[in-house]
């Protein structure tokens, strides 16, 4: 596990009842400035893939990008590394239907309420609509996942929603599938097409 992996690893330990010192030992000790707060890991592999797009070493600048596992988590952990907490910069993504959870994690942890960047639905969302449905697909059969996409659009229950709902709905449909396309994803966006929340937060950084 790298350094900034373990920091992580301590933060959600933390989190869940752990103590603390662990923490914020090694935030002292890796010079820890930043916490971007996600939802889940799929976020996290796209925050990182630009980053690494861009040239950037994101643990190496101080900044740890950290997965909740759910936003209604963000109120502990902003409590814990913000200002009130280990004095952290805070900044992330959210869904627009979790804003509520983010306005009201950040304002009780003292952070700039100006400090997160919101998706209209989800990140996934916003890569399809900037992508393309017809460019996803041809990312998905090079993925090799052209029967599975097949097989889920046939589905009765798919053929009455829309072709970006549809497309972001089997991206969600299999354990560890957001995640590796997260990467896919971002990394097949043309400079000029990355969505505005996520070219909003690494530009931040």
């Amino acid at each position: 596990m790298s350094d900034m992996g373990e920091f992580r690893a301590a933060v959600t330990a933390w989190a869940a009842g752990g103590p603390a010192g662990p923490a914020r030992d090694l935030a002292g000790r890796l010079g820890v400035r930043t916490v971007v707060l996600l939802e889940g890991p799929s976020d996290v592999a796209a925050v990182e893939a630009l980053a690494a797009r861009r040239g950037r070493d994101l643990a190496a600048e101080g900044t740890c990008v950290l997965s909740m596992g759910g936003a209604m988590n963000v109120g502990r952990f902003a409590a814990l590394l913000g200002p009130s907490g280990l004095g952290l910069r805070l900044t992330g993504l959210c869904d627009e239907r979790e804003r509520p959870y983010y306005d009201r994690g950040f304002a009780r942890a003292g952070a700039p309420p100006e400090g997160f960047f919101v998706c209209a639905a989800d990140l996934e969302d916003e890569l399809i609509r900037a992508l393309g449905v017809a460019r996803v697909a041809d990312l998905v059969r090079a993925e090799g996942d052209e029967r599975a996409l097949e097989t889920f659009l046939n589905q009765p229950a798919q053929r009455d929603r829309g072709a970006e709902q549809r497309m972001r709905r089997f991206l969600g449909t299999k354990k560890g599938r957001k995640i590796r396309y997260g990467h896919v994803l971002v990394e097949a966006l043309d400079p000029d097409r990355v969505p505005a929340p996520l070219e909003g937060l690494l530009a931040g950084l």
